[in-house]
């Protein structure tokens, strides 16, 4: 049993979004052969309850309040510094401070790293074991956005993306391994740092399909009961087409915004009955902005399964995308039909057309949703099918073990 630092951008706990469902997973791995010493942010309020429980399962435990709107003014700095915006996004005198004094107070054995920006805390200790999961390639996240984006923002993006780059190199180069979540992600920055090819891999996602997984006693979130709106003159029920994320995460506003404009008028006209369900926390003014008649933004939700297991389809037509989407492990251990755009599928080990459903533009889409709505056997046979998958291949388990071979077995000083 050793002891381990573990830096996290954000309270790894609830497990209610997709960096957290990772982070948490990895602390749980952690935890079950290391003393964990666990500083971390908090940027939600509703967040707070949370903190005594991670305090229980830690040996230590430091929390940093985070206010988003603050950090943005802040990390403007960096543009006088000449360093990456997310890295003063993320700074904090009081965590540097705590990360120093359990270094010098413990004798911490190795140090893990959950996402770039939380690097720069031991940036210094060059002799401590460092691990880090990248997760994604966040810099060329930021490129991409910068053509979806009018100047100034444009060259805001990209120039995010060309200095964050130069410092996961820089980090990477140090660390004793990284991790990014698929092996696509480790060919994108070993393309970017052919460098540090030999000192990267692939740690892939899970998904708890003992949690996800569907309950015949569960009840339903939707109106089913209830003629659809605006079609009194039929007896057809509400069938839910069911998107689930933080709704706070632009690639999730700008894949829900599409849908909305592009794919559900024509769903409509084959599907009068079909209503889209936008679900998940802090939906932004835009994404409010779509509710209507046709469409149901819920906002956060005491429990996501519901509105899975009971979905007509589920759909991630996400069109900037980066790694394996934890929604859509999630719906497929639900055991749904899950429609994703090919970016995200590809990043899923699964058969597409038995057990991930694709599709690109939206007259795909329409057509897609419509088959699995006009075909409940096959709906459920692709359900059957994806959690199968699900079960076989994403055991976070498994797939998080493969950090136990760069982290130290046990302390002298037990």
């Amino acid at each position: 049993m050793a002891n381990i630092l573990y830096l996290v951008h954000r309270l790894p706990y609830p497990p209610n979004k997709g960096d957290k469902v990772r982070s948490y997973n990895l602390l749980k791995h952690l935890l079950k052969q290391h003393r964990v010493f666990l500083g971390t942010f908090i940027d939600d309020p509703e967040d707070e309850p949370q903190i005594a429980t991670l305090r229980g399962m830690c040996t230590e435990l430091h929390v940093a309040n985070l206010k988003p709107r603050l950090a943005k003014i802040r990390s403007l700095n960096g543009l006088l510094a000449d360093e990456p915006l997310t890295l003063r996004y993320y700074r904090d005198a009081s965590l540097q401070a705590w990360v120093d004094n359990t270094c010098n107070r413990h004798q911490i054995d190795a140090a893990v790293i959950f996402s770039s920006a939380m690097a720069q805390y031991v940036e210094d200790k060059s002799r401590l074991p460092t691990v880090i999961d990248f997760v994604d390639v966040d810099s060329a996240k930021w490129t991409q956005y910068a053509p979806k984006h009018r100047w100034p923002m444009s060259w805001l993006y990209r120039r995010e993306g060309e200095y964050l780059l130069d410092y996961e190199r820089k980090m990477a180069a140090q660390a004793d391994r990284s991790f990014f979540v698929t092996e696509a992600e480790v060919a994108l920055f070993t393309s970017l740092a052919p460098e540090c090819g030999v000192r990267v891999e692939a740690m892939c996602n899970g998904v708890d399909a003992d949690y996800f997984s569907p309950d015949p006693f569960r009840s339903s979130p939707f109106q089913i009961d209830q003629p659809v709106v605006q079609s009194t003159t039929s007896n057809h029920r509400e069938i839910p087409i069911v998107f689930t994320g933080a709704m706070d995460y632009w690639p999730n506003v700008d894949a829900v915004t599409w849908f909305a404009k592009e794919v559900l008028p024509g769903l409509l006209q084959r599907r009068p009955e079909a209503r889209f369900y936008i679900v998940g926390r802090n939906p932004t003014p835009d994404v409010l902005a779509l509710a209507s008649d046709q469409i149901v933004v819920t906002g956060t939700v005491p429990d996501v399964r519901p509105y899975l297991q009971h979905a007509g389809v589920v759909v991630a037509p996400l069109r900037l995308a980066r790694g394996i989407q934890n929604k859509i492990l999630e719906a497929m251990a639900m055991e749904r039909p899950v429609i994703a755009s090919a970016e995200c599928a590809a990043a899923v080990d699964a058969e597409k057309g038995s057990e991930l459903l694709t599709a690109i533009t939206a007259t795909e889409f329409i057509t897609a949703i419509d088959t699995q709505l006009a075909n409940p056997e096959l709906a459920i046979q692709i359900g059957h099918a994806a959690r199968a998958r699900v079960i076989a291949h994403y055991s976070w388990e498994a797939h998080m073990s493969h950090i136990d071979r760069y982290l130290p077995t046990a302390t002298a000083n037990q």
